[in-house]
């Protein structure tokens, strides 16, 4: 299994997360792009940092909004979204090969994810950056996601994730950051759940139901509080059930 998160998030003299203590821990880390979070700076050092420890590059691509986090919706044209997509993923795929790898998946961020769930103009736009960038990078999305399903129409791998930090909907969607339960912050808790989902493929939502998730990498947001106990934790608990955490893309492939 997989184990990835959102790392180079801080911007300047803003640092945000422990982004060292958490490449001692995951496999997979989902690098900002500039335009939701993170500056050059702090891009290449994140990269630097994950070749040095053998964990794979991926770009976290979001949409323009450093005031928001990436975590507001923009109402994008197709055009405007899959030249954003494919500045950012050019941007970092440079700051990686300059730190010894490159980038070697694409995740989006935030209210882009979400979006993408039900959205095809977007999800299509940005299946279509991808593609025309590398057709042969992996893309990771929500389980059952139409961004999943048009990326694996267009011959692109794809990738399904679950959060441990994240509460779910009884529809495998993830519950609003604006509403109870939408956070999850106990590490025993959430292993437990973690182990679940990796042996069992459910998950229980928000409302009480069991869920079915099927998932190829569990997140845990670099963001969240705790987020390295957190990560440590669920690391911890695979491990001991005989759970090898490994990236799904190759370092150096």
């Amino acid at each position: 299994m997989d184990l990835n998160s959102d790392l180079g998030e801080g911007f300047g003299t803003w640092r945000l997360g422990d982004d060292a203590a958490m490449l001692d821990i995951v496999s997979s880390a989902n690098v900002a792009c500039g335009f939701h979070a993170g500056d050059p700076r702090t891009l290449l050092a994140t990269c630097e940092r994950a070749v040095g420890r053998g964990v794979v590059i991926g770009a976290q691509v979001g949409y323009r909004d450093l005031p928001g986090f990436g975590r507001r919706f923009i109402d994008y044209e197709t055009q405007d979204l899959v030249a954003d997509v494919i500045y950012q993923l050019g941007a970092l795929d440079g700051l990686a090969r300059a730190a010894g790898d490159r980038v070697l998946y694409v995740k989006p961020h935030g209210a882009l994810y979400n979006t993408i769930v039900h959205h095809e103009q977007q999800a299509a736009a940005v299946v279509d950056a991808v593609r025309r960038y590398d057709p042969d990078l992996p893309v990771l999305g929500l389980p059952g996601s139409v961004f999943l399903d048009l990326a694996a129409q267009a011959g692109l791998r794809t990738v399904r994730e679950a959060f441990a930090d994240r509460g779910y909907n009884a529809d495998g969607t993830l519950v609003s950051r604006r509403l109870p339960g939408a956070l999850l912050h106990d590490p025993a808790e959430v292993a437990e759940r973690m182990l679940r989902l990796v042996t069992e493929h459910t998950l229980v939502a928000v409302d009480g139901s069991i869920i079915k998730v099927e998932a190829d990498s569990i997140c845990v947001h670099g963001d969240s509080p705790g987020a390295v106990d957190l990560a440590r934790a669920v690391a911890e608990k695979l491990t001991a059930a005989d759970v090898r955490i490994t990236a799904f893309a190759g370092v150096g492939s």
